[in-house]
C-alpha cells in the first residue's frame, strides 16, 4: 500500500483529538502524519516560560507529541512524565536541602494536639486560615514544557528539539511550529460589555480571545506576516491530506492561514483539505453557527478550496445550511458518530479514526 502524507493544523485539546484519531488510521492506510501547531499560547505554564525564558510557547508542542507517542510501555511512560504537572508544594514540606520545619515557626500542630487545643494554629488574629500551600518556580509546570524548552535551549532549534523529544517518545508522526518564531493573537471583540454591546475592542493574547465573552469580529497576529517554518511548507506541498480542525477555530485554527507563506502552499499544493467540525460552541466562537465556522475559513483565507467537510450528526443538527456552506467552499458534506457518549462534547479518537479511514483511504 502506498503511503499516505497527512499534515493536520491546530493546536491544543482539538489538534490531540486529531493526532489520537489518525493514531487509529495509521496501522490499515499506512499514514505519515505531520502535526503543524500553533505557536501563539500565552497563558499557564507556556506563557509563563515564554515571558521569562523567550522561545516558543511549549505547552500545545508537547500535546501534539503525546498524542503521537508510540505504543511500547517505555514511551508510554515518557509520554506520561510529559504530561505530568508539578503542585504546589504542601507547607511545611521542606524543599530540597532545607532542614526539616519548626512546627512553632510554621503553625503546624505537634503530635497529639488536637484542633481544639488552644495551641493548635486554626487561624490567626485577622481570621485568615492557615497557607496549605506554597507556590514555587515549579508549580504548574508540566514536565514536558520544561523538557522542551531545555531541548530548544541546547539545540538552538525547535524543528531539531521537537525531533529530539518525537524520539524518546517513539512518536508515530513528526511535530513541526507554525513559524519559528512566537506569534501574538489580538482581535477585535464586540459586546464584552454588555452595558455596551456595540463597543468593539481590541483583545490582545490567545488566552484572552480563547475566554472572551463578545464575539469576535476579527482576527489578526502580531507580527502580521511572521515567518513560516521551511519544513511545515515542504510537508504541505508533498502531502496527500490537509486536515483542519477539529479545535478552537480563533486561537488554534484559523492562525495557519494567517501565516502568508503557510496560506500560499495551503492554496498552492495538490494535496486535498478535510475539515473537521467541532462539536460545541466555546466562549470564543459563541454565537457563531456550524456554518459560520466554514465561512470563517472563505474569510480568511478566500483562495481556500475544500473537498470534504467531516461533523458528527448530532453536533450539526439542520443538515441544510451546513451543507450549503461545505459547498460554498467546494466540499461534500460528510455526517458520522465521532464523539464520545455521554458528558461533555469531546471527539472519540477511535469514532473518528473509524470515520476517516473511508474518506483518507479513497482514491481521488
Amino acid at each position: 500500500m502506498t503511503s499516505r502524507r497527512v499534515v493536520a493544523f491546530g493546536g491544543g485539546h482539538g489538534l490531540s483529538a486529531s493526532l489520537r484519531a489518525l493514531r487509529h488510521c495509521a496501522p490499515e492506510l499506512d499514514l505519515d502524519i505531520t502535526a503543524v501547531v500553533t505557536v501563539g499560547d500565552d497563558g499557564g505554564s507556556s506563557g509563563r516560560l515564554r515571558a521569562e525564558r523567550g522561545g516558543l510557547p511549549p505547552g500545545d508542542l508537547r500535546q501534539a507529541l503525546v498524542a503521537l507517542a508510540g505504543d511500547h510501555p517505555a514511551t508510554r511512560r515518557s509520554a506520561g512524565l510529559f504530561q505530568h504537572r508539578f503542585a504546589a508544594v504542601p507547607a511545611g514540606v521542606p524543599q530540597l536541602g532545607e532542614a526539616d520545619p519548626d512546627p512553632a515557626a510554621t503553625g503546624a500542630r505537634e503530635p497529639g494536639r488536637g484542633a481544639d487545643d488552644p495551641g493548635a494554629a486554626a487561624s490567626d488574629a485577622h481570621g485568615h486560615e492557615p497557607q496549605t500551600t506554597r507556590v514555587d518556580g515549579l508549580a504548574g509546570h508540566a514536565v514536558g514544557n520544561l523538557v522542551l524548552c531545555g531541548l530548544m535551549e541546547l539545540l538552538g532549534d525547535p524543528v531539531a528539539a521537537l525531533d529530539h523529544a518525537g524520539a524518546m517518545l517513539g512518536a508515530v508522526g513528526r511535530v513541526l511550529p507554525m513559524s519559528r518564531q512566537p506569534v501574538g493573537i489580538e482581535a477585535q471583540v464586540r459586546g464584552i460589555d454588555p452595558a455596551a454591546p456595540d463597543e468593539v475592542r481590541t483583545v490582545r493574547g490567545q488566552h484572552q480571545v480563547a475566554v472572551t465573552t463578545g464575539r469576535v469580529e476579527s482576527l489578526r497576529l502580531t507580527p502580521a506576516a511572521p515567518p513560516a517554518c521551511a519544513e511545515v511548507i515542504e510537508a504541505i506541498m508533498a502531502a496527500d491530506w490537509l486536515i483542519f480542525g477539529p479545535g478552537s477555530w480563533y486561537t488554534s485554527v484559523l492562525p495557519h492561514l494567517l501565516v502568508p507563506q503557510v496560506a500560499d502552499a495551503i492554496v498552492s499544493t495538490s494535496a486535498r483539505r478535510l475539515v473537521t467540525l467541532n462539536l460545541a460552541a466555546e466562549k470564543e466562537t459563541l454565537g457563531l453557527s456550524v456554518a459560520d465556522h466554514l465561512a470563517a475559513l472563505h474569510w480568511y483565507l478566500p483562495e481556500l478550496k475544500v473537498d470534504l467537510v467531516l461533523a458528527d450528526a448530532k453536533a450539526v443538527g439542520d443538515p441544510e445550511p451546513v451543507e450549503r456552506a461545505a459547498e460554498s467552499l467546494g466540499a461534500r458534506l460528510v455526517l458520522a458518530p465521532v464523539a464520545v457518549t455521554g458528558g461533555t462534547p469531546r471527539h472519540d479518537p477511535a469514532a473518528l479514526g473509524a470515520a476517516l479511514v473511508p474518506v483518507l483511504g479513497a482514491d481521488r
